[in-house]
């Protein structure tokens, strides 16, 4: 599962996606609970036009009782997403959103220790990754927090992101789960 990546600046995703309204955002390193770009369809605009969101990368559920949850939430196991408590209404509302990134990094363990891969598109564009979005209230300020994930799927069976994460020791190596 994605840790951290490198989001594009703003003009960079405009220019990609065709954004109408964008929040200022520098671009730069992504990680857990960090500030991110995401965009999502216009919530302002009954067309199909999109708008570019900083939120944290980590979505809140709608029943969280802070910002900072106990547990992570920067990723969504696509198989979990309809029966997940944190990820189940913002999937039955579509909202869907993508995740803007020049690079991820995936560590490898094939040699025993922790090597990190940079995975970048070949054309030099932008990755797209899928993620759903929430937005939260803080019930004690009555701030809102807006927050996405990234969808995650198993790759147990690709012939280079199998590569990735290391091994449970406990689980023969039909029943890894890649991400």
């Amino acid at each position: 599962m994605c840790n951290r990546y490198v989001s594009p600046a703003q003009r960079d995703i405009e220019r990609a996606w065709e954004i109408r309204r964008a929040r200022p955002w520098p671009g730069g390193g992504v990680y857990p609970r960090s500030p991110g770009a995401f965009i999502r369809r216009d919530r302002d605009d009954p067309g199909y036009s999109r708008e570019l969101v900083v939120g944290q990368w980590g979505l809140i559920p709608w029943f969280a009782k802070a910002a900072k949850l106990p547990y992570a939430t920067n990723n969504a196991r696509s198989e979990e997403l309809a029966s997940k408590a944190s990820f189940k209404a913002p999937w039955a509302r579509g909202q869907r959103c993508i995740i803007p990134a020049w690079t991820f990094d995936e560590p490898c363990w094939e040699t025993g220790r922790n090597v990190w891969w940079t995975f970048r598109r070949a054309d030099g564009m932008p990755w797209g990754l899928a993620g759903l979005w929430a937005t939260w209230t803080d019930p004690a300020s009555g701030e809102v927090h807006e927050s996405y994930t990234m969808l995650t799927v198993n790759a147990d069976d690709h012939p280079v992101m199998s590569r990735m994460h290391k091994p449970d020791p406990k689980l023969p190596p039909d029943q890894q789960d890649k991400r």
